[in-house]
């Protein structure tokens, strides 16, 4: 990262030094447009068109766009405050805002810009049931405009570094599907024994023989803090809050039972809180945490099946008991956690292999966004 900065820093302040910049408002160089609704019924889960309404990911497809590719737009429900660029043709919905750019300024310079104000543009969106934003809260923002030729660098500059970044990124993808078919070879004991209940002192056994499911207990928010030594899992594997003591051992795997997360895997090396929509299991000497919460992950999909989507998505006990896993002997637990832990290291660590390396080059992106878009009035 430094060697990158000593080469591109003295570029950057020549590129910079001497250009003239006019600051003006964003409805004063880019024509602010809003988009046009479409019923479900019109839509289709394939097409040319990508339809986008309130977060950046297709709501569906269309038959037809209405926004030319090469633009920057803003979700204003929803998602509010997110800012896009698309390449193609698309179809902006009414939750959408788009922005047809003047002689004077390039499409893709408005997007990097954008984001460089994305933070204070999210502190105007409207905390109501469905979170909206007002065209007033970004029509007037001032936006430094050199001269098309400085535009169209930083553009070059900045398009290299997220071009590296999806580089990466598609690496990761590639090392975690990698990783997930090496784990499920790994624990597919049942192929290896022929769905037998047992060969070569491995056991074929319903989980709830094995250990017990434990539920944890709901605190109210009164008795969470922000801050401190045991996190509290309820509905999904990041905390909600911490609490003064713990109610499970260090090294425990869980199982998310309401709620969107329903029938994701967890694990924690530290003692925690588990409450009411978390499942836990009682430690158990022929059984590791670490090997059983790699082995319900490689389940994950069969028990996220599981999970009444009635009212508020809920996962019953009894079908996490009665779920068959192979016990082979500790020893070979041990050897399999081992190898599954270098490959979850390089893939999910932000501390080391390629997601340290996307952190960096993240960090790397913003640090010369900033200061490529950092004109002095």
């Amino acid at each position: 990262m430094k060697n990158n900065e000593q080469h591109i820093m003295p570029f950057i302040e020549r590129l910079l030094d001497g250009a003239e910049v006019e600051w003006k408002e964003l409805d004063e160089v880019a024509e602010v447009k809003r988009g046009r609704r479409l019923v479900r019924k019109e839509l289709s889960e394939t097409g040319r068109y990508a339809v986008f309404q309130n977060s950046m990911t297709p709501l569906g497809f269309y038959n037809e766009g209405n926004v030319c590719g090469d633009t920057t737009f803003i979700i204003s429900a929803g998602a509010a405050g997110e800012i896009g660029y698309s390449t193609v043709d698309f179809w902006a919905a009414d939750d959408i805002y788009y922005f047809l750019p003047t002689t004077t300024i390039y499409s893709k310079y408005l997007y990097y810009f954008l984001l460089t104000k994305q933070t204070a543009i999210k502190g105007q969106v409207r905390r109501a049931s469905v979170p909206r934003l007002a065209k007033n809260a970004f029509a007037k923002i001032k936006i430094p405009i050199p001269p098309l030729s400085v535009q169209q660098e930083i553009v070059r500059i900045l398009d290299k570094f997220t071009t590296l970044e999806a580089e990466l990124e598609a690496e990761l993808d590639c090392r975690k599907r990698q990783y997930e078919y090496y784990r499920n070879k790994l624990l597919s004991f049942d192929m290896l024994n022929g769905g037998g209940n047992s060969l070569n002192n491995i056991f074929i056994l319903p989980l709830g023989e094995v250990c017990s499911v434990l539920r944890g207990k709901r605190l109210t928010k009164r008795e969470l803090y922000e801050e401190g030594s045991y996190p509290v899992f309820h509905g999904g594997v990041e905390p909600i809050g911490y609490y003064s003591k713990p109610n499970r051992e260090a090294h425990s795997a869980m199982i998310i039972n309401v709620g969107a997360s329903a029938g994701t895997i967890g694990y924690s090396s530290k003692e925690f809180w588990s409450s009411d929509g978390c499942f836990c299991f009682s430690h158990s000497e022929s059984l590791s945490q670490r090997f059983l919460y790699y082995l319900l992950q490689s389940m994950e999909g069969f028990i996220k099946a599981k999970v009444r989507k009635a009212g508020i998505p809920t996962l019953d006990s009894k079908v996490i008991e009665k779920i068959k896993i192979p016990i082979p002997p500790l020893s070979e637990q041990k050897r399999i956690v081992s190898i599954l832990d270098k490959f979850d290291m390089l893939t999910n660590s932000i501390s080391e292999g390629l997601p340290k390396e996307i952190a960096l080059r993240r960090k790397q992106y913003a640090h010369y966004r900033d200061r490529l878009l950092n004109f002095q009035r």
